[in-house]
């Protein structure tokens, strides 16, 4: 019976940063905080340009108030996203393996503290 198939591989663009602290987990901590918080500016400057470019008007302390909104959501998701990279590594070198049950529970953890940390926010 002929059979058919599809293979091949599907890649992203794949940006890395490399930072030496000294320390594995200080390595994966901040790499993790540099990722997602640049994520988090981007998303922050995206959303702004839209609603100026929807406006039609663009000022100073437009502009002014974006940046500062920037350095905010990428501090905050930067800080959430380094604490969950850092547990995750944590927890599996101290317990020498890689067990999904833990890291879901990191996982669960980490999202009903961003959940937290946003409802505190607003």
């Amino acid at each position: 019976m002929p059979r058919g198939g599809l293979s091949g591989s599907f890649s992203t663009p794949r940006v890395d940063v490399l930072i030496d602290m000294g320390n594995p987990l200080l390595n994966i901590t901040v790499d993790g905080f540099l990722k997602i918080g640049a994520v988090a500016a981007t998303r922050v400057a995206a959303e702004d340009a839209y609603h100026a470019f929807k406006r039609g008007s663009l000022s100073g302390d437009k502009i002014e108030h974006s940046l500062k909104k920037m350095c905010k959501e990428g501090a905050y998701w930067g800080t959430v996203a380094g604490v969950y990279a850092g547990m995750e590594y944590g927890v599996e070198r101290i317990r020498g393996t890689r067990d999904w049950i833990v890291m879901d529970a990191i996982t669960g953890s980490a999202i009903a503290t961003a959940a937290e940390f946003i409802n505190y926010l607003t």
